[in-house]
């Protein structure tokens, strides 16, 4: 899992993230992400799963929390946890919350502004997708079956403001409005 965020912080308010997620202030060494890397922790969880937990600095502003695992899947109370652990840190330090990976709310979503119609865009300017039903269409999106709806909304409505959406199979159109209106 893997929260974004912007905001200043001070010397002491970084201190304060460090004691409020237990972390050593040392950089990680190793795997994704290390070359950020600011602080870490490794810890074991319920079920035996080894974990690293990382804060990692882009920029001046830009803060990155993760939570990572090799090999044995943590526990989903670890996950929501520290996802709950991460949302009240960024909250208390006044920093802005940009996404969090996976996204179990539709504040968590990255959603891209209106420069997104770019070659860079995730969906071109042109329906290039082989898919005319909505449940092949939430893979392309960055979204597992099981995602909570409220995320499938916002990924589905940034979809449909693309100059793509245009293009896209008339059937599909169809299932996009039914969905978005069974709320």
């Amino acid at each position: 899992m893997r929260a974004l965020s912007h905001g200043e912080l001070t010397a002491d308010q970084l201190r304060e993230l460090e004691d409020a997620l237990r972390l050593v202030p040392e950089p990680r060494t190793e795997g994704p992400g290390a070359a950020q890397s600011i602080a870490h922790r490794a810890f074991t969880d319920s079920t035996g799963a080894a974990l690293v937990l990382d804060l990692a600095r882009t920029g001046d502003t830009g803060w990155v929390f993760a939570l990572f695992h090799t090999g044995q899947q943590p526990a989903a109370s670890t996950v929501e946890e520290h996802r709950a652990l991460f949302r009240k840190v960024i909250g208390r330090l006044g920093l802005s919350l940009i996404q969090i990976e996976p996204a179990t709310a539709a504040d968590e979503v990255l959603v891209a502004g209106a420069a997104a119609d770019t070659a860079e865009s995730a969906v071109a300017a042109h329906w290039h997708l082989p898919h005319a039903d909505l449940d092949r269409v939430w893979p392309h999106l960055g979204l597992r079956e099981d995602a909570p709806r409220e995320v499938k909304e916002v990924k589905l409505r940034e979809l449909m403001g693309t100059p793509a959406w245009a293009d896209a199979p008339a059937s599909l159109h169809e299932q996009a409005v039914a969905f978005l209106r069974a709320r």
